[in-house]
């Protein structure tokens, strides 16, 4: 067993020499998994089948378990499967006759090789089988009969070529020497070409007498240096010529010609020329070749009068690289003289590469690292120099390359990590060239499959997804779908929502929404109510199904839309149980005098909260106006004598919502210069109005205290200043707007109302309450009547209230 050994492969005719540079380099590599060794047999040829060549299995150090396990075989480029492994025994055997001179014919020595290749791991195996030669053939002659026409004039040492005999053996049983018959005219001069061929010439060694002897019969004897030696014969007929004493005579010894593989037929070559100093027609010459042999003559052919060697067949360079033929020129008295002619063969990039695929895998996880093996090919060329050097590569941007480092072994890597997500399948097209001139060129396509990991988590398009429902839903009601994708395929691809872990006012999110875990669909759980909660943020996770599961978030934001589901609720004027709330108006009031004004609040938003304010029954509806988008309540023109004391406003007020709705105030109005006229008045009045107990309460109870404390002082007070007010006058001619009244603390604790905050007054009065200091504002109105419903109770108050107005030292604060 040697590594590393030249060796030559041999194949149908393929013929070797010694200048040919068919030269196999085995080298031991390490291609990944793959093992290489070397090891050479040498068997004579002709064995039976079955013979035994050698035991591979000892001969590489594997057992035979080794050899069943790893699928032992051999892998061969011949057609014909000469080799028989016996993988139970682990020998090599003779499968079919091998006949050394049809496989190598003349090269010697004559070998073949293949490999056996194992797997798991994969390991491959170089093994040369050397066919030895016996001595199976006789030398043989193409013609059975050598016809000479010798002139009686020839000269002694004139030399006649003979016929070369041809033995397919080689070494010491090739041709090994010629014998002529004796006769008393003529020897035998053995003589060798360059590449030692051997051929005869037969020499004159006496004058020929046509009149004694005009004919000679001899015979050449070929024998070769076998044992037994055999040999092979040809008859030699000699017929003598009269007076012809000049040989035709080459001007060359050695003709040279090249001519390109496959040429056309009848390519020119080169021309011979041999001249006959006789005249007439024993000076005419004929050109033949020497070696009449079928390899020579189905290729060239000579012009026998013009001696011009032109292409008879189709050359080809991987056969033969150079032929050597010897040349005739007989004259017509049958004198000759030969010549030889050398025509070289030039190659021509006729052959392309071949790829033999020796193992491929698919698929391909795609997390194999970068430098995966996929598979492994043998590229070659029969061509040789540049035409038969060959270069591999991948078309288009595929992400792999090839590698070598055995000759015509390449392997097939990858170049980078693989995704399946980008690409699921890859037919990766691998080129050999040549460097031929053109270059030759051959593809292969091979398929690989990319198989899926777990390796990308669902994504959702969007970050945040916002939707919106409206208030008083149904329960179950769809609120908005969720959709994750995973690039990912089958088991690691299959999407679960769920919801995460939140709360919400102190309850659990699952509370107010549910997610279906396949869809993505996301439901309301209860029914919403704007006023109470207006928005939620949650969390939704989508999970692959994959070993480990991979997970994305998303935030989810529900908008809960308002509906039109409260009605307008009025601050002022409040509508009391008891006492009745009248605004006073003198009869002095120009057009467009503030009365007073309807304040309203929705609890809805939006245009649900956009309240608008008319006037549905008035006692004088020429009298009053009423603002439609501020409330407030004026005079539409002078008023006049005639006027009612009492007047009954009816104030319809109305959202802009979808359908709307609306709240009913009544403002009553006292036209009246005086108190005592509108006390008169509203006497009677007093009975169908509402009160509020709460604050007649709270006024009676102050009342009652200061009586007891300053009754004597508020008596003559209030005298004093009923007296002076009846005088001046000045509080009916006041245009101060009217101080509205609203609820302690009221507040819209949604922050959407039309009254967002507290809202506190405190008014300080002087004598002329239009000169007063105010720490907010001025008064709303000019007056504001609380009737009790016994005169009685009526006009202590207004006593009570007319000294505090005009004691400039008794401040009034009104807090609302």
């Amino acid at each position: 067993m040697a590594c590393g050994i030249p060796y030559y492969f041999c194949g149908g005719k393929r013929r070797f020499g010694s200048e040919k540079k068919w030269l196999f380099l085995i080298i031991l590599f390490y291609l990944n998994h793959i093992v290489a060794g070397h090891i050479r047999y040498s068997i004579p040829e002709e064995m039976k089948k079955g013979s035994i060549i050698g035991n591979v299995a000892q001969d590489l150090g594997l057992d035979q378990k080794r050899l069943r396990s790893g699928r032992a075989r051999i892998v061969t480029a011949e057609s014909i499967q000469y080799i028989e492994l016996k993988t139970d025994k682990g020998i090599l055997v003779v499968n079919e006759r091998i006949d050394r001179e049809q496989l190598c014919g003349d090269v010697t020595p004559c070998s073949f090789s293949f490999e056996m290749i194992l797997e798991n791991p994969m390991e491959l195996h170089q093994i040369t089988v050397e066919i030895t030669d016996i001595n199976d053939h006789s030398p043989t002659f193409s013609i059975k009969n050598i016809h000479f026409e010798i002139s009686e004039s020839a000269n002694v040492g004139s030399r006649f070529s003979m016929t070369s005999a041809e033995d397919p053996d080689v070494g010491i049983n090739s041709l090994r020497e010629y014998f002529l018959t004796e006769n008393d005219y003529f020897i035998l001069k053995q003589n060798s070409n360059a590449d030692g061929k051997k051929y005869a010439e037969m020499v004159l060694q006496k004058p020929l007498d046509r009149e004694t002897s005009p004919n000679h019969s001899l015979k050449l004897i070929a024998v070769d240096g076998g044992t037994p030696q055999r040999s092979g014969t040809v008859n030699i007929e000699i017929a003598v010529l009269d007076v012809n004493d000049n040989a035709p005579v080459f001007n060359q010894s050695v003709y040279k010609g090249t001519v390109m593989e496959n040429a056309s037929k009848d390519t020119y070559i080169t021309t011979v020329n041999a001249t006959d100093a006789d005249i007439g027609s024993n000076s005419a010459v004929t050109y033949y070749f020497s070696d009449i042999n079928s390899g020579i003559t189905n290729l060239f052919t000579i012009d026998e009068k013009s001696g011009v060697i032109l292409v008879k067949g189709l050359i080809d360079y991987e056969k033969e690289k150079k032929y050597e033929i010897r040349i005739n020129a007989k004259d017509q008295g049958g004198l000759t003289d030969s010549s030889k002619v050398i025509i070289e063969v030039t190659d021509v990039n006729d052959n392309a590469p071949v790829i033999n695929v020796m193992s491929f895998t698919s698929p391909l996880s795609e997390d194999s690292p970068s430098g995966t093996t996929i598979g492994i090919v043998n590229v070659k060329d029969l061509d040789s120099g540049d035409n038969g050097h060959v270069a591999c590569r991948i078309e288009e941007n595929a992400p792999f390359k090839i590698k070598s480092s055995v000759r015509n072994y390449y392997t097939l890597v990858t170049d980078t990590v693989l995704d399946r997500e980008g690409v699921s399948e890859y037919n990766i097209t691998m080129v050999a060239t040549d460097s031929g001139v053109p270059p030759l060129s051959t593809k292969m396509t091979f398929n690989l499959k990319v198989s899926d990991v777990n390796d990308n988590a669902p994504i959702f398009p969007q970050s945040i997804y916002t939707a919106h429902i409206p208030e008083n839903n149904s329960p179950g009601m769809s609120v908005v779908t969720l959709l994750a994708k995973d690039p990912d395929e089958n088991q690691n691809a299959r999407i679960s929502y769920i919801l995460d872990d939140t709360n919400i006012g102190g309850s659990p999110i699952s509370e107010y929404v549910s997610v279906n875990a396949e869809s993505g669909v996301i439901h309301s759980v209860r029914s919403f109510d704007y006023e109470q909660i207006k928005q939620l943020f949650f969390v939704v996770k989508a999970q692959d199904g994959g070993s480990p599961p991979l997970s994305s978030n998303v935030t989810v934001k529900i908008m809960i839309q308002d509906q039109n589901d409260n009605a307008p609720q009025v601050l002022y004027p409040v509508q009391t149980g008891g006492s009745l709330v009248a605004e006073m108006v003198p009869r002095s009031a120009d057009v467009g005098y503030l009365v007073t004004k309807v304040v309203a609040v929705d609890v809805d938003s939006g245009q649900n909260a956009w309240l608008s304010y008319k006037l549905q029954k008035a006692t004088d509806r020429a009298l009053f106006e009423v603002g439609l988008q501020n409330g407030e309540v004026r005079t539409i023109r002078q008023v006049t004598d005639k006027d009612a004391v009492k007047q009954r406003l009816t104030v319809i007020v109305e959202d802009n919502g979808q359908p709307s709705r609306s709240a009913t105030v009544i403002v009553n109005v006292a036209v009246a210069d005086s108190f005592p006229e509108v006390l008169s008045e509203f006497t009677d009045f007093t009975h169908d109005k509402e009160y509020n107990d709460n604050l007649t309460f709270y006024l009676v109870l102050a009342l009652a205290v200061v009586s007891f404390l300053f009754i004597t002082c508020m008596v003559v007070i209030i005298s004093v200043k009923i007296y002076r007010w009846r005088q001046s006058r000045i509080l009916y001619h006041s245009n101060l707007p009217v101080i509205p009244y609203y609820p302690p603390r009221y507040s819209d604790t949604l922050g959407t109302g039309t009254l967002p905050h507290v809202y506190n007054y405190e008014v300080c009065r002087t004598t002329d309450s239009r000169k007063s200091d105010c720490k907010f504002g001025r008064a709303g109105s000019q007056n504001v009547l609380i009737m009790d419903p016994s005169s009685t109770g009526t006009m202590q108050r207004i006593q009570s209230e007319k000294s505090i107005l005009d004691d400039p030292d008794s401040p009034l604060e009104v807090s609302s």
